[in-house]
């Protein structure tokens, strides 16, 4: 699934090319997504101008002045340009026409979604999808303390209080893993139990790991390609731990092992991750 490194370098690409312009037309090709894309939508949004292009957690938002366009990638998709002139794949289901430039959102699975919330409703924050969001993991209130506090009598595991996205946005599963290793926290530790220090070192280690990430481009998936359609290198490079049952950890050279928590696979060093 798409995560925040790759929202967001989504969100930097068409954040250079969108804000400013007219859209010409906004096409709707396939309307069955996760949920159905607004059959007025094409209508509400075509021949207006893109103000601003930002996102909230793995939600692309795209702004004009009557409201706000809520993209989501699903588990599989892509929002990339492409040549006015060139043919559509299959499964690209929406397209944004400009008058210097065109968007294909791509999503094999139909898991994403595109919905409008319109100003007239208040702000976008208040949308059902973003209202119960946590914070940004690099927002300055993202602290040791925060997170200690927001542990604190949470019985499920760490791991899964990460991925929930109640407490902080956008650590998905493959990054969860990796900042836990570098936390030295087992992912099966449950929440409540993490130590203020401990939860230094993870929010700490959440922030890194996807800095790095955002620096690479990301590639949470092996076919994941940015708004440029270029594919990130960043887990190819440096996954720590990621689908790497089996094989020597970099840090002591004990395999690493795989679990299963919540139905999502879970990578740890047992013996740096010691419960």
């Amino acid at each position: 699934m798409p995560e925040l490194p790759e929202v967001e370098t989504t969100r930097r690409g068409i954040a250079t090319i969108m804000p400013g312009h007219v859209l010409e037309r906004f096409v709707v090709h396939e309307p069955r997504m996760r949920w159905p894309i607004p059959a007025d939508l094409p209508d509400r949004i075509s021949g207006r101008t893109v103000l601003a292009c930002e996102r909230r957690g793995k939600y692309l938002l795209i702004n004009f002045d009557h409201g706000t366009q809520i993209i989501h990638l699903g588990m599989s998709g892509s929002l990339r340009r492409t040549p006015q002139n060139e043919p559509r794949r299959k499964h690209d289901h929406a397209e944004w026409i400009f008058g210097h430039a065109r968007f294909l959102l791509h999503d094999p699975r139909r898991f994403g979604a595109v919905l409008w919330h319109d100003a007239a409703d208040g702000p976008i924050a208040a949308h059902p999808l973003l209202a119960t969001l946590g914070i940004e993991p690099f927002d300055e209130r993202f602290t040791p303390d925060y997170l200690y506090g927001k542990l604190r009598g949470k019985t499920l595991s760490i791991k899964q209080a990460l991925l929930a996205g109640h407490i902080v946005v956008g650590v998905g599963n493959i990054y969860a893993s990796e900042a836990l290793f570098r936390a030295r926290i087992n992912p099966r530790t449950p929440a409540g139990t993490v130590s203020r220090a401990r939860c230094a070192a993870l929010a700490a280690a959440v922030r890194q790991t996807l800095s790095e990430a955002l620096e690479s481009g990301g590639s949470t998936l092996r076919d994941y390609v940015n708004a440029t359609g270029q594919p990130g290198a960043y887990f190819e490079m440096h996954a720590a731990v990621y689908e790497k049952a089996g094989q020597a950890c970099i840090e002591c050279s004990t395999p690493i092992r795989r679990i299963v928590q919540g139905q999502r696979a879970s990578y740890f060093c047992p013996k740096c991750q010691r419960r």
